[in-house]
């Protein structure tokens, strides 16, 4: 049995999948289903059990911060923005991702 492409860059798709809620956050300040709406519909669509985990990570290594808000339609809602050291994680990865392409490029041109 072979492993379809999904399965076998599993890995690679988790790990992008935090530059991807990182771009969501650095846009403005955003609530939990705002990012689940933003991702959906994309390669990184998820769950709220694979995105809470996910946010209290980031906290913990301090990329964001939350700031809980009185809502309109029920209780508070906690609002996630993104930290000085954020969005300089954020620019770090976008950098890295920029050689990994350039690399990949270059490959496959030597391939050809």
């Amino acid at each position: 049995m072979t492993t379809s492409i999904d399965e076998r860059f599993q890995p690679i798709r988790s790990g992008l999948l935090e530059c991807a809620v990182l771009s969501v956050i650095s846009r403005g300040d955003v609530y939990a289903a705002d990012i689940l709406a933003k991702l959906a519909g994309t390669e990184f669509a998820t769950l709220e059990g694979t995105l809470y985990p996910l946010l209290s990570k980031l906290r913990r290594e301090e990329f964001v911060d939350y700031e809980w808000r009185e809502s309109d339609a029920g209780p508070p809602r906690k609002y996630y923005s993104l930290t000085k050291k954020g969005t300089e994680h954020l620019e770090d990865i976008k950098d890295y991702l920029n050689r990994i392409e350039t690399t990949l490029s270059k490959l496959a041109q030597k391939i050809k």
